[in-house]
């Protein structure tokens, strides 16, 4: 008597179709440029329309602060030029327009004596 033995293939596990789907790397750009479209760029539009709004509502008499840290007092603008002069302590000192990097408020005349 002889006996035949056939050998079958493992059973092949079913493959889960999400994580696939998720590894993909065309996916992955796709979702990172999504977040760039959808988060990233209008925000930075936003903060550069902030700072160009700031950067024209300085006029004399305004307390500002630089990039560099400096507090100071915007004593002398001229529309269409990139400098300002401004007054911190007994120093007065031109910085450009754009180191400006925010508001602190503006000086009145009882705080000026």
């Amino acid at each position: 008597m002889t006996y035949t033995l056939f050998a079958d293939d493992p059973p092949k596990q079913a493959a889960d179709p999400g994580v696939g789907f998720l590894a993909n790397p065309m996916f992955l750009i796709a979702a990172v440029m999504l977040f760039f479209l959808v988060i990233a760029w209008p925000a930075q539009r936003r903060a550069k329309k902030e700072q160009a709004q700031l950067l024209a509502s300085i006029k004399p008499g305004t307390k500002v602060v630089t990039a560099s840290g400096i507090v100071g007092t915007v004593v002398k603008v001229k529309e269409g030029e990139d400098e300002i002069t401004l007054k911190s302590e007994d120093t007065k000192f031109r910085v450009l327009r754009s180191a400006v990097v925010r508001v602190v408020g503006e000086e009145t005349a009882e705080t000026k004596s």
